[in-house]
């Protein structure tokens, strides 16, 4: 089911007020971190996986769900309510990594609008989609809204930059200029939460990079079987491998999943 981005962000407003009368201290025996974010992360299937899939062993005392799902940006993740599901779903003591931006680009504005595209900028900026007439929020606001609903029901939020494509494409190594725009913006959302003390970011681009130059052209190719974004299920593993590692370089600053890290996790860059 589709929602309006209004009717969406109202509901995940109407899940910050509602938190309010939760009790923080009351937290799971276990705590729980999901993952929103698109196929990357996502479980996938047969030649491809997403990296979502191999956190679970390099965590202890912690229940992985993944919740990522193919295909989706910060607002139509927004726009099909799987953000106001995640609000609902925590409690105190829970994580949210959120990991988005391969399909977060392009125009909304056109009569072709595909439904993903955010609105350029990284603020109040509004956008009409030029399909559907709806108003259109930029990245920062859709990942802000829903990380303010899910820390007003006491749990964490990692921003995580989104993993980059395959940086060997054409026999040379890629990644020495500057990342996407989203990886700023995942970093900025921190930035811009960074006073409720529960908000948090993981450079996974610049992590996944440095593996990748690591690994040289013939590897890194091979993890990629179909095509530049979507890697095999052992560049998955890789993938994850190098988010546990930026997690416990600590680069960005410390998040909560820290502690969770199991000792004598590979190092991959």
């Amino acid at each position: 089911m589709r929602f309006s981005s209004t009717t969406l962000i109202a509901g995940l407003a109407a899940a910050s007020v509602d938190a309010r009368s939760v009790n923080p201290c009351d937290k799971r025996a276990t705590p729980t971190v999901y993952l929103a974010g698109d196929s990357t992360t996502a479980k996938t299937g047969g030649l491809l996986m997403g990296w979502g899939e191999y956190l679970p062993p390099l965590l202890n005392g912690i229940t992985v769900v993944n919740k990522a799902i193919a295909g989706r940006s910060a607002r139509s993740y927004t726009n099909e309510g799987r953000f106001t599901e995640l609000a609902n779903l925590v409690t105190a003591g829970d994580i949210v990594v959120i990991e988005f931006g391969h399909n977060d680009g392009g125009s909304p504005n056109s009569a072709s609008d595909n439904g993903r595209s955010d609105c350029p900028g990284t603020g109040s900026e509004v956008c009409v989609s030029g399909k559907t007439g709806e108003k259109v929020y930029t990245f920062n606001h859709y990942v802000e809204t829903a990380a303010k609903a899910i820390i007003a029901k006491g749990a964490s939020v990692i921003f995580s930059s989104q993993t980059p494509n395959n940086l060997w494409e054409g026999g040379s190594y890629g990644g020495y200029g500057t990342p996407v725009r989203f990886v700023g913006y995942a970093s900025l959302a921190a930035k811009n939460l960074a006073g409720t003390g529960k908000a948090s970011f993981v450079d996974h681009y610049q992590a996944v990079a440095n593996m990748y130059l690591e690994l040289g052209n013939a590897k890194t190719n091979s993890l990629y079987p179909s095509d530049h974004t979507h890697t095999s299920p052992e560049g998955a593993d890789l993938v994850a491998k190098a988010f546990a590692q930026a997690v416990k370089l600590a680069w960005n600053g410390t998040t909560p999943l820290k502690g969770y890290l199991k000792a004598g996790n590979p190092t991959v860059f």
